[in-house]
């Protein structure tokens, strides 16, 4: 057993960093029980460690130096989560004008925001430039001439979203980086290498003006919940060789090299995880040998860690409704959430863990199926589950590693109000994003 975990009484892998389990059963949060929370808040309740977040950002902080590091907005955003990282000084990674909408309401340095998307609509286009986003990523050749085209578009930063080949070995559905997929341009086509001469061709003759965007460097990003470090060394030397080329193509050495997200973290006990300093150090050393091999100055180098930063800051507080004994045997255990505040199970199969909160178990543990209240049969929380023989109906259940790809994939399925996200420290709880109400839904019913 680890010593942190003798020191909470919880696995510090898949818990957030001042969880602890209280000698009564239940387990605190930022100096504050769950059970006291679901008693201010109801449930289902997103619960997120403010002091967790800040510690990752300062762990990617810490393991690249000088490289930027940019939240993706998509793991989770709201107004206080984009306050917190830019307090600690990340840049901000957006795929909408939505969430760029975020952005603008706390004024985030424009300067440090990223536009992302593989299909950005010209809103999208004409947010990220009306606010003046530090750069977009462009990953189509029509993007690429509508940004030509745009009247402010001669003042954008670009970054060319690449393709390189590299499989992270994570589930199709979260493969962002071989062919055959909707993201960027091959490397392995020539695409990549055409859409920097476009880019590039967009100056006037002789080199003396541009008509078009600023070509800052190149990006890539091969998936989420990728655990393999090689895939990372592999797609960085494959990205160095690309700058190479344009270098020699072109005579232009571009100063960028985003190297993406997508690093995995474990949500089971004895899962895999990426640590952020060994990142950083075979990172950072496979780019400075790429670089030596062809010549080149190192690029600053972006990272845009989202599920890395937020997903262990999260637990989501559920009370129990139904106990059933399935006919197949074992229990099943109904909540109060489900497929609408928690959608990744039903989409790819993630596997979670639960416990009980507010009480301590009697009689052992049994094994249970942990279920939602949507009309869908596939709408199941947590297979495989270990909870106490008498888990009855009004008990609090916790499930951990709930920050990322919760709130932000959380939908209404059934009409159920989304549930509240709730920030807590020192002994503290904030309000992040209330509960929805009756009137939120029927707000844009118009009849």
């Amino acid at each position: 057993m680890l010593a942190s975990e003798i020191r909470t009484g919880l696995d510090a892998a898949i818990w957030p960093a001042t969880a602890r389990a209280e000698p009564d059963g239940d387990v605190s949060i930022g100096g504050v029980r769950i059970a006291a929370l679901a008693a201010r808040y109801g449930t289902p309740l997103q619960i997120l460690d403010e002091e967790d977040v800040r510690g990752r950002c300062r762990a990617f902080r810490d393991a690249f130096g000088d490289a930027e590091i940019a939240y993706a907005g998509k793991a989770f955003l709201c107004r206080g989560m984009a306050s917190l990282i830019a307090e600690e000084g990340l840049s901000l990674d957006v795929c909408s004008d939505g969430e760029l909408a975020v952005a603008r309401a706390v004024r985030f340095p424009p300067g440090r925001v990223l536009m992302h998307g593989n299909a950005k609509t010209p809103d999208d286009l004409r947010a990220a430039l009306g606010y003046g986003v530090g750069r977009v990523v462009a990953d189509s050749f029509s993007e690429i001439a509508r940004l030509a085209a745009a009247p402010d578009g001669a003042r954008t930063r670009m970054l060319i979203r690449v393709a390189p080949g590299v499989d992270g070995g994570t589930h199709a559905a979260l493969t962002t980086g071989t062919d055959g997929q909707k993201f960027g341009f091959p490397l392995s086509t020539g695409a990549a290498a055409e859409a920097v001469r476009r880019v590039l061709g967009q100056h006037d003759a002789g080199g003396r003006g541009r008509r078009g965007p600023e070509l800052a460097g190149l990006h890539c990003h091969l998936g989420s919940q990728i655990t393999a470090l090689d895939a990372f060394e592999e797609a960085a030397r494959r990205m160095v060789a690309l700058l190479a080329a344009v270098r020699d193509e072109h005579g232009v050495v571009l100063p960028e090299l985003d190297l993406g997200g997508g690093f995995g973290v474990a949500y089971r006990p004895g899962e895999a995880e990426v640590d952020p300093r060994e990142l950083g150090e075979r990172v950072r050393r496979a780019v400075r040998e790429a670089c030596a091999l062809h010549r080149l100055p190192v690029p600053r180098l972006v990272l845009e860690p989202g599920r890395a930063i937020a997903a262990h800051a999260g637990v989501t507080a559920y009370r129990v409704v139904s106990v059933k004994r399935a006919a197949a045997g074992g229990v099943l255990v109904a909540v109060d959430g489900g497929m609408s505040d928690n959608p990744r199970p039903g989409l790819y199969g993630a596997a979670y863990t639960v416990r009980l909160a507010g009480r301590r178990g009697t009689g052992g543990d049994r094994a249970a199926t942990v279920v939602g209240r949507h009309c869908e049969a596939g709408d199941v929380l947590v297979r495989d589950a270990r909870l106490p023989a008498d888990v009855r109906p009004g008990d609090l259940l916790a499930v951990p590693c709930t920050g990322a790809y919760h709130h932000s994939m959380a939908s209404n399925y059934n009409l159920v109000r989304r549930p509240p996200v709730v920030a807590v420290r020192d002994g503290r709880a904030r309000t992040l994003v209330r509960r929805e109400t009756a009137e939120d839904l029927l707000a844009r019913d118009v009849g």
